[in-house]
């Protein structure tokens, strides 16, 4: 009876222990060429500049199973520092782009700084296919880090509006943010890129606006 149990429970002690397989992503998913982040930097707009943002976002899309793509966030970048002023619409490619459930939010540079675009709440989705909360959701987290004018421009000016090029997590400060509901207040409630202003740099400041230090990312 023995020799009969034995290999058995040998068997069953191999299954137990073989891990699980990573769910693989959906066919729309690997697809994928535009999300918002799930998470931010974890330390308000200090997101380590340019390059940093797009670190996050590529780690996003591979654990998320989407391999072989660079990825760039949208962001601007002021000449302050030393650096050269750079617009977030230069840096994304030129479409089209599509979200994790496959559907084609814009098909072109100029159709995303339009009125014709598909983003929304329910298109504006993050890389593993979630929807991201809106006004009314608890907690609010529609403010979308941009750094940029209405056409995808860096904003004019000596102000502060990319929390010193994204390396800031100060009270002080601010970041030009969207409405990825598109939906709100600030002076372009509807804008899912330049609704307003962020008060202050730092995870708190952002989260108290209606935030939470989540940004665009586009494959190239």
């Amino acid at each position: 009876m023995l020799s009969l149990t034995l290999p058995v429970v040998i068997a069953a002690a191999s299954l137990a222990s073989t891990p699980s397989p990573s769910p693989r992503p959906t066919f729309a998913q690997q697809d994928m060429s535009f999300f918002i982040t799930s998470v931010g930097s974890g330390d308000g707009a200090n997101l380590g500049g340019l390059a940093g943002a797009d670190k996050h976002c590529a780690t996003l899309a591979e654990a998320a199973g989407v391999k072989g793509k660079t990825w760039h966030a949208y962001l601007s970048q002021q000449a302050v520092g030393g650096a050269t002023a750079i617009n977030a619409r230069d840096r994304i490619g030129k479409g089209p782009w599509k979200n994790a459930k496959g559907v084609v939010v814009a098909t072109s540079v100029d159709d995303l700084h339009s009125d014709a675009n598909k983003l929304s709440k329910e298109n504006s989705l993050t890389e593993k296919g979630a929807v991201v909360n809106g006004r009314g959701d608890t907690p609010n987290m529609h403010d979308v880090l941009t750094g940029s004018t209405l056409d995808g421009r860096i904003q004019p000016g000596d102000g502060d509006s990319t929390c010193s090029n994204w390396t800031s997590n100060a009270a002080t400060g601010s970041a030009s943010v969207g409405h990825h509901d598109r939906q709100g207040g600030g002076a372009n409630p509807t804008s899912w890129n330049f609704a307003h202003a962020s008060r202050g740099c730092g995870q708190q400041n952002l989260q108290a606006t209606g935030g939470n230090g989540l940004f665009y990312c586009f494959a190239v």
